[in-house]
């Protein structure tokens, strides 16, 4: 299942004991993925200056149309990962996890690169993780004192914080292991027939993808010049 098969074996092996380090290292590629691209995978700068110039440089235009078909490739990777039910499931999770991880990463990366932020800098990428959890997850963890801000506040402060990627790493991992393991469980009641896990897949992918664009859309506010 190409890149976010391999990513996502990665995963599932490392979860059980996983180390600040390494959900660093593993969201750093899947972040490194969606920005800068890979073969077949035009990273998020080439989408959205493709995209700005179709729309005729009508940044908000640009964006509602990158949300529009990343939600379209979320659900469509959602469907494909989980087809098959409970036989194809211990496949199924891994590709899961991370391909719905680089299409969100992505999204949300276009999104900041149209509103005029910097890609290459370590806050907006931050910024751009933490949007993956969607508004709920953080204001929970900004209450709890797990972060400092809202991505918005991530991508503009003062300095570069060395421990919010920890954090926000490892609590994107458990997220998303929780999301795919949840999505497995209508599998396993009807997998007498595998087409429903495909439906489920490709539903909460879909519904994930558009909260979290969403949120991203408040959390990077146009920073082009009038």
């Amino acid at each position: 299942m190409g890149i976010g098969s391999d990513i996502g074996k990665a995963l599932m092996t490392q979860v059980p004991s996983m180390a600040p380090g390494f959900a660093v290292s593993l969201l750093r590629s899947v972040l490194g993925f969606a920005i800068d691209g890979a073969p077949n995978l035009p990273g998020a700068r080439r989408a959205a200056s493709k995209t700005l110039s179709r729309k005729e440089g009508d940044v908000e235009a640009s964006i509602k149309y990158l949300v529009g078909e990343h939600i379209a490739l979320a659900g469509a990777q959602g469907f494909v990962s989980n087809l098959g039910g409970f036989i194809t499931m211990a496949v199924a999770v891994p590709a899961n996890i991370s391909g719905v991880a680089i299409v969100q990463a992505r999204m949300v990366a276009s999104i900041a690169h149209l509103r005029g932020y910097d890609l290459d800098d370590q806050r907006v990428r931050s910024a751009v993780m933490a949007c993956l959890l969607a508004r709920s997850e953080v204001d929970q963890l900004v209450k709890n004192g797990d972060l400092p801000s809202s991505p918005m506040g991530i991508a503009t402060a003062p300095v570069v914080d060395p421990d919010l990627e920890k954090t926000v790493a490892v609590r994107i991992l458990s997220v998303l292991v929780g999301q795919s393991a949840g999505k497995q469980i209508p599998q396993i009641i009807g997998r007498r027939i595998p087409v429903i896990g495909g439906g489920i897949g490709a539903t909460t992918d879909s519904v994930t993808t558009w909260n979290v664009a969403r949120y991203a859309r408040t959390q990077f506010p146009s920073r082009r010049p009038r």
